[in-house]
């Protein structure tokens, strides 16, 4: 098939397209004057809310940048993550509070008290200013089962340094979470094998 010639008219409109794309972009990025911390929230029924996080935690290794980690229900599995993350000591603490997930455990009283242990070093690492970034993962569980306070998880995300960085991750976001937010992003799921083929959790992809 023969190729399409573009015309110099055509280029030539394309080209201005460009430009006023460009400048457009350029205004709009000289606008953007702000810097702050942010509190980030990764929700939906979908896959990739701790993936996401995790990306996030490797950009900011790159950058030089101190992060903590807390995950609040993954205590059965030996994630992925984890053994990645703690090659770099230095700039990384992860912790793992949880005791699995409440359908293993079956003992509520257990659950709270993890999942209050959690909040503890949580708030010791949001406190502490060389900390740049502090993940929370899986949070949003817990709250949605009322095994913390809502509104002293909130006033502490207020009352956090000014650039410090915090990611909640898990399905069921509270919306007056989601309301005190800087970002939010719902993860949409549109096909999942485990649901659709009967495929098991397997390793590098979901632990």
């Amino acid at each position: 098939m023969a190729k399409t010639r573009i015309t110099d008219a055509e280029l030539a409109r394309a080209n201005e397209k460009s430009r006023k794309r460009k400048e457009a972009r350029d205004k709009m990025l000289a606008d953007k004057t702000v810097e702050k911390g942010l509190l980030i929230v990764h929700t939906g029924k979908g896959k990739g809310k701790s993936t996401a996080a995790f990306g996030l935690v490797a950009r900011a290794i790159g950058n030089g940048m101190k992060i903590g980690v807390v995950q609040y229900v993954k205590g059965k599995w030996e994630t992925g993550e984890r053994q990645v993350l703690e090659h770099f000591p230095d700039q990384v603490t992860i912790r793992t509070m949880g005791e699995g997930f409440t359908w293993e455990t079956q003992d509520k009283a257990r659950d709270i008290a993890a999942a209050e242990a959690a909040w503890e070093v949580s708030k010791e690492m949001i406190d502490d200013p060389s900390y740049d970034l502090v993940i929370l993962d899986e949070l949003n569980i817990v709250l949605r089962y009322d095994y913390l306070d809502l509104e002293a998880v909130l006033d502490t995300f207020r009352k956090k340094r000014g650039m410090l960085h915090i990611v909640v991750t898990g399905r069921n976001a509270n919306p007056e979470l989601i309301d005190a937010a800087d970002l939010v992003t719902e993860m949409t799921q549109i096909k999942h094998p485990f649901r659709d083929q009967n495929v098991r959790a397997q390793k590098g992809i979901e632990f």
